[in-house]
């Protein structure tokens, strides 16, 4: 393939030749050989694929509520050309034999992907190392979906153990001695969207997440493991991670919704760490935009609708993401409120460096063809009902978005729509490409 006349983020106009899996030439006026297929990116945007680093794609155990084909799908529509899967299934990711049931599932991925092991009371350490990890972790230190909170002693030995096999650790950071259990009291028993996520905020409180952020990284600085902090929710635990030597991610819930939102929300607002204050929220997009947040990473998470809309004490945590993180990012750039440098960085440099991608994030010779190609001014509305996760639904129903019209992994075209009328993406014609996902550790 011949991308001809594409908008780089960095401002620059530029052909990029296809060879195979590889991008072999990015430069100006290349002639198109006769095999080509040449598309012309005039006044479009080539971004490098997305890789969100951290996703739940609930098999096996959950397929009710997704399956790696439908996630897959849904994150190729919003232009993410790797996902990174979280531990907490079941069974759980916490030994070898596990690893290969999960990686069995993953062989339906339509985009390439990375396998994390996690921690548990029970887990088989020594097989589960031996396996392709892309990480330790998420590792709770509170528990949340799936059970899987462990004490701070289990996370100093799993984390040595990942320093010893230099394994990047990320880790889930709350302090259940620091919830305030007094909510609980506080709930007239609402359930459904009568009971918010205001509330819930209130209960897991942003001082749990801050004091547990300085335990993790106290504890990666005396095992010398690389520290990675999952969803930071709070400007504090932004600094704390940084001030600790740690990497962060933020996540487009917490970038983009507060609690504010919190009674349109309801219970599909529940998450782990919660929605923040609007001025928390405020602080949290400034440090994003200034360079302090290394990534941005969704935490995909969906649940069905039955599930959500049980009460808030009762309702599962998380909510879909995989398929608007990038759309959301590229609304901000449109808006003047995010450089298309800062977008492309914070989904894709950043995350190959953290994560040890050589051949992932970047528009250069000899890196895998990972490429999406959006019209910068083409926003639509964001409705649960267009998107392609299984559950169907989404926390930034009418938000604006700036879709992909083409994604490619290692050089297949896995996802590809033709624009129709109107600001919703109900008249586009879209097709998907059979591509096969690999694990980026084999």
């Amino acid at each position: 393939m011949l991308i001809t006349n594409a908008d780089l983020a960095d401002g620059r106009t530029v052909d990029v030749r296809i060879t195979g899996e590889r991008i072999e030439t990015v430069d100006g006026g290349l002639d198109p050989e006769a095999d080509e297929r040449v598309v012309d990116a005039t006044d479009k945007l080539l971004l490098p694929g997305a890789i969100d680093a951290h996703v739940h794609f609930r098999e096996p155990g959950y397929s009710h509520k997704e399956t790696w084909d439908t996630a897959t799908k849904s994150a190729a529509a919003g232009g993410v050309t790797t996902v990174v899967d979280m531990p907490n299934t079941d069974p759980p990711t916490t030994s070898g034999a596990n690893f290969e049931a999960k990686a069995e599932y993953a062989g339906a991925a339509r985009v390439d992907y990375g396998i994390n092991g996690g921690v548990t009371g029970d887990w088989d350490p020594d097989t589960l190392f031996d396996q392709p990890l892309c990480a330790l972790g998420e590792v709770f230190l509170a528990d949340s979906t799936g059970d899987m909170g462990v004490a701070i002693e289990l996370f100093t030995d799993a984390t040595q153990r990942a320093a010893n096999n230099d394994v990047t650790v990320t880790v889930h950071a709350e302090d259940e001695t620091l919830f305030d259990e007094s909510t609980h009291d506080a709930d007239a028993g609402g359930v459904g969207r009568e009971a918010n996520a205001e509330l819930w905020s209130a209960y897991r409180s942003a001082e749990a997440e801050a004091a547990m952020i300085e335990q993790a990284t106290e504890v990666g600085r005396e095992t010398g493991a690389t520290i990675h902090i999952a969803h930071t929710s709070t400007p504090e635990g932004i600094d704390a991670a940084v001030d600790g030597g740690a990497t962060c991610e933020v996540c487009p819930h917490h970038l983009y919704l507060s609690t504010d939102d919190a009674d349109e929300l309801g219970t599909y607002g529940r998450m782990n760490p919660p929605l923040r204050s609007e001025a928390r929220r405020e602080a949290v997009f400034e440090r994003v935009a200034d360079g302090t947040v290394d990534i941005i990473a969704t935490d995909h998470a969906p649940h069905t609708r039955e599930e959500k809309e049980a009460g808030l004490w009762d309702a599962p945590s998380g909510v879909p993401g995989v398929e608007t993180m990038l759309p959301l990012l590229l609304e901000s750039a449109r808006q003047g409120e995010l450089s298309y440098e800062r977008v492309r960085d914070l989904v894709a440099h950043n995350p190959a460096k953290i994560f040890d991608l050589d051949s992932k994030g970047r528009i250069e010779p000899g890196y895998d063809a990972d490429l999406t190609l959006v019209d910068p001014d083409d926003a639509r509305e964001i409705r649960g009902g267009e998107t392609h996760t299984k559950c169907d639904w989404t926390p930034f129903e009418g938000r604006l978005g700036v879709f992909p019209e083409l994604t490619m992994v290692r050089g297949e075209v896995v996802y590809e729509r033709t624009p129709g009328d109107g600001n919703d993406r109900s008249g586009d014609a879209e097709a998907f490409g059979d591509v096969q996902g690999r694990n980026v550790r084999e």
